[in-house]
């Protein structure tokens, strides 16, 4: 018996001329070929003499297994799909079923993957340059995955400023997905956003809308079209759509030169090692702005800013403010070294944006399990200690003195601050922190 084999093909937006020399390989060398009824219809010219086997929109897991079966009767097998058969398509399906019946690498039936231009590099050549700088792709689909999952990726993406290609955007029976997507993206990009809804790229029914985000929901989309959403800095000119690169953060675009301090093939001020740099220097230029502010200036946790004042010196310096790191035990600096401070000022930040400070004793903490408490008649402070991954002690001046608690992420938990009256510190207080912040200084030298 001959040996099997199973070519995953991906044959890109449909036309001959748009697949790849391996893909118009791989069909003609099929014995077999396996496909959603519409993908056997789009290379119907390349089919004659072979056997072809059709199966429905979710009859995805028949199909695999449909192959499988072929394979191993010794027929060299083609299972299509438009686009990247990789990317929402077929060729996760069938590793799942051949992985699952006992097949390896080294099995009889031997795998090839052949990727295809996907969808959306496809839509995105036709309407520009959109994904010239990071992007993601989403599907809409919630018949697979839970639509909270969806929820929160569309949220980390939009806040993370990725440009982002929607697959899947709405079908007859699935219409509100877009609307509630559109909702999540306008929390985190500006109405004008320009956004590129493409159906059929490269196929006879081919259209192209391109309208701002707050425009989207009132478009013609389907389970054929592709959505692009711009982020920040894409725009509109001679009806394209470009994302910049980010070459004008470095050079000038018209003589070519590098800006400021910027260096060819260098990282950018802002860079890895360069942007704690930025940060200090924005803190020394604004002496008024508090911690809150910076952190929301450079939309990074907490922890990134704190860490960047930290690492300040005499000749780069974050104005008033100097940090460092706790390196001791945590619970001890609360339940030990923090009694010693009197009367402190708990800080706790909700994500909605609400701000709650509590007038306490850190004598009054309480460790239980898991726990740190304090109940009194006025107000119950909780707080899960087991997701306290570090903390830090910040200065400013004469005006600040304080211990940031974070979470894993670098997220605030809380905070607690001395208290001044009139103006002032208790001496005793401000004489227990110092000593807590030269104790930790000694540990980190």
């Amino acid at each position: 018996m001959n040996q099997g084999k199973i070519l995953l093909v991906g044959f890109g937006p449909g036309a001959k001329q748009h697949m790849s020399v391996r893909a118009l390989e791989a069909i003609k060398e099929a014995d077999v070929v396996i496909g959603y009824s519409t993908y056997i219809k789009l290379v119907q010219d390349q089919l004659e003499g072979k056997e072809v086997v059709r199966k429905g929109m979710t009859e995805e897991l028949d199909r695999s297994i449909e192959a499988f079966e072929q394979a191993k009767q010794g027929k060299v097998v083609a299972l299509i799909s438009s686009g990247d058969i990789g990317v929402y398509g077929m060729a996760g399906p069938t590793y799942e079923v051949l992985l699952q019946s006992g097949w390896t690498p080294d099995s009889n039936i031997k795998v090839e993957v052949i990727p295809g231009s996907t969808a959306l590099s496809a839509c995105a050549s036709l309407v520009g340059a959109p994904l010239t700088h990071d992007f993601c792709s989403i599907s809409l689909s919630d018949l697979l995955t839970p639509w909270p999952v969806i929820a929160r990726r569309l949220e980390a993406a939009a806040r993370s400023d990725f440009v982002v290609a929607l697959y899947n955007p709405k079908s007859g029976r699935r219409t509100g997905q877009i609307v509630e997507a559109q909702r999540i993206l306008l929390q985190h990009r500006k109405p004008e956003t320009p956004v590129a809804i493409v159906k059929s790229a490269y196929r006879a029914k081919q259209d192209i809308q391109i309208v701002r985000l707050d425009e989207m929901v009132d478009c013609n989309i389907g389970m054929l079209t592709t959505v692009l959403i711009g982020n920040s800095s894409t725009f509109l000119e001679q009806g394209l759509m470009i994302t910049p690169r980010g070459y004008a953060n470095k050079y000038d675009q018209l003589t070519g030169e590098t800006r400021g301090d910027e260096k060819r093939g260098r990282s950018l001020a802002m860079g890895l090692e360069g942007w704690q740099e930025c940060v200090r220097e924005y803190m020394n230029e604004n002496p008024d702005i508090s911690l809150r502010d910076v952190v929301n200036y450079f939309d990074m946790p907490l922890v990134q800013i704190i860490s960047a004042i930290s690492e300040g010196s005499d000749e780069s310096h974050a104005g008033e403010f100097r940090a460092i790191r706790v390196s001791s035990d945590l619970m001890k600096l609360v339940e030990t070294d923090a009694v010693r401070w009197g009367c402190l000022r708990a800080v706790v930040r909700s994500d909605g944006g609400a701000v709650s400070e509590l007038m306490l004793n850190a004598s009054d903490f309480k460790a239980r399990g898991e726990w740190l408490n304090i109940e009194n008649d006025h107000f119950h402070l909780h707080i899960h200690w087991s997701k306290v991954t570090e903390a830090w002690m910040v200065q400013r001046g004469d005006s600040l003195r304080s211990v940031h608690f974070v979470d894993v992420t670098g997220h605030s938990i809380f905070n607690l601050s001395l208290i001044r009256w009139e103006g002032e510190f208790n001496s005793e207080a401000e004489t227990g922190y110092q000593r807590v912040w030269q104790r930790e200084s000694d540990l980190a030298d």
